[in-house]
């Protein structure tokens, strides 16, 4: 088997978080270009069927009854070939070697399923006794079926996938424009410090909604597997910055704690992390999660950044430094009222980088005025 094959060979699920990863590494095993999805496609098409788990340890070996012990190199054509006898298939953890064939696999049969075939209700219970993922191929569907820690996904064809992908992508795109347009306005605004709620709030819902259609694009990549390369680079093109801009908002804009209410920044990204759909779409639950109590007063009351954001746009210039800037001088304005002397105070900041931040501030300052009245 190839080497990124065996890279991208799953494991066992823990937990919610260990089962997501487990399903995007099952994915990434069993996508197109890989010998794996190679040797299914063959099964598929040879109507003969199928049932492999992807994984084995002691556990697994007590599900087996009869069948072959054979540790051979994993090929497509063995896999193609195997598939004809009666019975189950065993893979190594690591995917590069056929362990055992034409087993019967004898799960627990209380474990509860929704599937209705043999093969299918098999697959589904090995899946959630062993933790390993197990494949199933239907010979009378005609369909490849993955079962990941009691998650079921059916493998679809690439152009069929690459349709949803396309049309995400597009969304992806005019919501990134859109994105593009709330944040330049809210630079405008940090330097007339006329930030209110509601602005910062519009900010943080448009690089929440990019993100989590990043993310769902993300997902047919890693399905797609070799076909979806030039995907790839367009995603990667268009959410460039997304990530450490969310973070840089919310490091501006939490609220300082009180006796009232505290949140970190860490504990603001997670509150916006889950946040449902329609709660993303309602500018006073994005409030909240930022830390602000999210009434119609609040959205319009005037808040002030520190000046992490428009100092990252600053080039060269150390995440370092900029904590320190922002803790000596305490906000933005300070910080666009300072000269090259007092921003020599700061600890690290030189001559030569003082006036490179100076100088960089007036060009984003100016630059985001003429943005938005021009």
């Amino acid at each position: 088997m190839a080497a990124n094959d065996r890279a991208a060979a799953p494991g066992k699920s823990g937990g919610s978080a260990g089962s997501d990863g487990l399903m995007r590494a099952s994915l990434s095993a069993v996508a197109p270009g890989t010998s794996l999805r190679d040797g299914l496609e063959r099964v598929l098409r040879g109507n003969t069927g199928g049932l492999i788990v992807l994984g084995s340890d002691k556990t697994v070996e007590t599900l087996c009854s009869g069948g072959f012990v054979l540790d051979v190199e994993f090929t497509a054509t063995r896999l193609r070939e195997l598939c004809k006898l009666d019975g189950g298939i065993v893979l190594s953890s690591d995917l590069s070697k056929i362990l055992r064939a034409g087993v019967q696999l004898v799960p627990d049969p209380t474990i509860p399923t929704e599937e209705t075939g043999t093969r299918h209700r098999t697959a589904d219970r090995v899946s959630k006794q062993v933790g390993f993922p197990v494949v199933s191929v239907s010979q009378s569907m005609r369909l490849i079926a993955l079962y990941v820690d009691g998650h079921r996904r059916v493998l679809e064809d690439s152009a069929a996938i690459l349709s949803r992908a396309n049309q995400a992508l597009a969304t992806l795109e005019r919501y990134k424009l859109r994105l593009d347009e709330v944040a330049g306005t809210l630079s405008a605004l940090e330097i007339e410090d006329l930030v209110t709620v509601r602005d910062v709030s519009a900010v943080a819902q448009r690089l929440e909604m990019v993100r989590r259609i990043a993310t769902e694009i993300a997902e047919y990549v890693v399905e797609l597997g070799t076909d979806g390369r030039l995907l790839a680079l367009q995603l990667d093109e268009l959410i460039a910055g997304v990530e450490p801009e969310r973070e840089l908002v919310v490091r501006d804009y939490v609220p300082e704690p009180t006796a009232k209410r505290s949140r970190t920044v860490d504990e603001a990204l997670h509150e916006l992390n889950v946040l449902t759909h329609a709660e993303l779409l309602e500018l006073s639950t994005v409030a909240r999660a930022l830390g602000y109590t999210g009434s119609p007063e609040t959205l319009d009351s005037a808040v002030s950044p520190r000046g992490f954001r428009l100092l990252a746009k600053v080039p060269r210039l150390p995440g370092a430094i900029i904590d320190r800037l922002v803790e000596h001088f305490g906000g933005l304005q300070k910080l666009l009222a300072a000269s090259v002397d007092d921003l020599q105070t700061v600890d690290g900041v030189g001559e030569a980088r003082a006036r490179s931040v100076r100088e960089g501030l007036s060009r984003l300052a100016e630059s985001s005025i003429l943005e938005r009245y021009v």
